[in-house]
């Protein structure tokens, strides 16, 4: 796996526990699916388990270097570069005031938004932000790290978040919450067992998360040409109903192995149709 660690915020100390994880590296692997494989190795050092969550180890594998070589890892990567400046050039085109980068971590997103549009106020909020990623974002004047988040967006960005939370559908009110009516919200979602802090729990959503969108005032606008990413419009203010929310994800659970084995049967059968 190639990474450049010539940057002068990475200390010493960042240096070798990159190195200390890059001597894991297993034979045979792609970049991406080295990376995947040391978040994975990680993730059983700490003794983790998506299935019985124990969220004290798991805050810790959060906070682990891993996590910097994974911003790293992206920054390098051809293909993540152009999901991410594909988003941050959607922004600065519609000419958005204030912006927040939901779970941004590295910090990578925001930093482009902010390098393309410096009238662009950017706050990102991250429970877990690494000293690298924080360092990083002192350079910009219209970065502003968070705490809590605020209100009155007009546009909230979110990568690869969701997958990582417990109640996927309760981080997404307050993400709706902290955008004004006729905002946008930019979500890319990864519902699949990709890595193991993936949680199994919640991959049902990878084929209902765009109605419990609508059910929660939003309008599917389409997804973002260029990236992996759901462009959503904020259409109403509204009460979020969550007894009729809490039904449909329980419906959503149920209804999901059904079409998974749906899906496997069809597969074979839509072959043989256009063949």
């Amino acid at each position: 796996m190639k990474i450049n660690l010539v940057d002068e915020k990475l200390t010493d100390k960042d240096i070798e526990e990159i190195k200390k994880l890059l001597r894991r590296e297993k034979k045979n692997l792609n970049d991406l699916e080295q990376m995947w494989y040391l978040m994975d190795l990680v993730w059983d050092d700490y003794g983790c388990d998506n299935k019985n969550l124990n969220w004290e180890k798991i805050g810790a594998f959060y906070s682990h270097p891993v996590w910097l070589l994974n911003g790293l890892f992206i920054e390098q990567d051809e293909i993540s570069m152009g999901h991410r400046h594909a988003i941050s050039n959607w922004i600065v085109q519609n000419k958005f005031n204030r912006v927040v980068d939901y779970g941004g971590g590295f910090g990578t997103l925001a930093r482009l938004v902010a390098e393309k549009d410096k009238s662009i106020n950017i706050n990102i909020f991250e429970p877990h932000p690494s000293d690298f990623g924080l360092k990083r974002s002192t350079e910009y004047n219209n970065i502003k790290i968070i705490k809590k988040l605020e209100n009155n967006y007009d546009c909230l960005m979110s990568t690869d978040v969701l997958e990582h939370v417990l109640d996927p559908l309760k981080d997404f009110s307050e993400m709706i919450k902290s955008v004004k009516l006729n905002g946008y919200l930019v979500i890319a979602n990864a519902f699949y067992p990709m890595i193991k802090c993936h949680l199994p729990q919640v991959f049902h959503f990878r084929y209902t998360f765009n109605e419990f969108a609508k059910l929660m005032g939003l309008e599917v606008v389409g997804i973002l040409e260029g990236s992996h990413a759901t462009i959503f419009k904020k259409i109403e203010e509204k009460d979020h109903n969550w007894r009729k929310i809490r039904f449909y994800e329980k419906t959503s659970k149920f209804l999901f192995p059904v079409i998974e084995i749906s899906r496997i049967i069809l597969r074979p059968i839509k072959k043989l149709k256009f063949e």
